[in-house]
């Protein structure tokens, strides 16, 4: 189920979703629809520039009406593109469900906002260092329960505070040719393996393999692999 708002220019884009299968049922329509401007440099990396638009315009009313259908142990996710994130995340929260918040865009003062509600909080090293520098705090000591922070080329890192476990995962290794949604990829098969009931071993494994394809690959949502993709390449 995906909580969202477009402008009435953003019919494709709900289109689109509804052919890779997800319940658009409580996008709204707002003022124009949010899109980002992307620049891949020579080695692949990006630099993205976002115009908001109805992003901005969630209401209250849709987050409560699509969670109403939720049920405990379901998986919320997060990111900083809209508005409403803490009240979502409460409500989920409230509900049972399994808070995930990926910090990107980051914006240090609506993640120190959202850290009580989540259960799984995703970023990227740089992320993870400016966070740190303003809380004073480590990622462990965070009062998260588990703590992702994706290291690029050199794979990530995962922090469970419950039972103090620190491990790295390494990268597959690939040649990047652009970078663009390997976080978005890496965090929704993530999700996708622990709903599927992987243990985080599992599914940062899965998670890791995802982004090293994805990043061989220009483009965005239409070049995501899918499972068998991941499979064909790296076995089961």
């Amino acid at each position: 189920v995906h909580i969202g708002a477009v402008g009435r220019d953003g019919d494709w884009a709900i289109e689109r979703l509804t052919e890779y299968g997800v319940d658009t049922r409580y996008i709204t329509y707002g003022s124009t629809t949010g899109h980002a401007i992307i620049m891949v440099d020579r080695l692949g990396e990006n630099a993205i520039l976002i115009h908001s638009g109805a992003n901005l315009e969630i209401t209250e009313r849709a987050i409560g009406a699509a969670l109403g259908q939720s049920s405990t142990g379901d998986y919320f996710v997060a990111q900083n593109e809209t508005n409403m994130q803490f009240e979502a995340a409460s409500l989920a929260k409230k509900l049972g469900l399994t808070v995930v918040y990926a910090a990107a865009p980051f914006d240090v003062d609506v993640v120190q906002m959202m850290l009580p509600m989540i259960d799984i909080l995703v970023l990227n090293q740089v992320e993870a260092d400016q966070l740190q520098k303003a809380t004073g705090k480590p990622p462990q000591d965070l009062g998260v329960a588990q703590v992702i922070i994706t290291l690029g080329a050199k794979g990530c890192r995962w922090f469970n505070a419950e039972t103090e476990v620190s491990k790295v995962f390494d990268a597959e290794p690939v040649k990047a040719v652009d970078t663009t949604g390997a976080g978005d990829t890496f965090t929704g098969f993530m999700v996708a393996g622990l709903d599927r009931g992987l243990p985080m071993e599992q599914a940062l494994k899965l998670a890791s393999r995802a982004g090293a394809i994805m990043v061989t690959r220009h483009g965005t949502a239409d070049v995501i692999p899918d499972l068998k993709d991941i499979q064909d390449r790296f076995g089961p």
